[in-house]
């Protein structure tokens, strides 16, 4: 299975000093780290099938938008929460907004016709995905010598 993760790293040497000269330092703050907001991924392959499991807390099972289209997976989700609250000297307010996308390649093992299984469970989003019975691994035929 081919999936290829991009941590935004171009050298991998020493990139103390490459970093220094690509980095806008007025704007250094975590709030603009794009890679904390994707969720985690692991991918486990066995004899059957794919598992794939993304670390997701916080989210609830209808924020997920799940589509597989050919050879392209692409898991999404988005929550907002809106709270206000009221007195005589003020007004608070507060939002929050949580979304993210991943898309990835899917091996051509996948068999697309069969059904792909969602869990989520103590924020850990699991899929299943069946290959097809030509990639499912065979057993070794012995041949005996005579």
């Amino acid at each position: 299975m081919s999936l290829v993760k991009l941590n935004g790293k171009r050298f991998p040497w020493n990139e103390s000093l490459i970093d220094f000269f690509n980095r806008d330092t007025f704007i250094d703050d975590d709030f603009f780290n794009l890679e904390k907001s994707m969720p985690s991924m692991n991918v486990k392959e066995h004899d059957d099938d794919f598992e794939i499991e993304l670390a997701a807390p916080g989210f609830d099972k209808k924020d997920f938008n799940i589509t597989m289209k050919d050879d392209l997976l692409e898991v999404s989700a988005q929550k907002s929460k809106e709270e206000t609250e009221k007195d005589e000297d003020y007004t608070r307010r507060e939002f929050n907004y949580n979304s993210f996308t991943r898309t990835m390649q899917l091996p051509h093992s996948v068999d697309p016709k069969k059904e792909v299984k969602a869990t989520y469970k103590n924020g850990i989003l699991k899929l299943h995905l069946l290959k097809m019975e030509e990639a499912k691994e065979k057993p070794k035929k012995v041949i005996e010598v005579v």
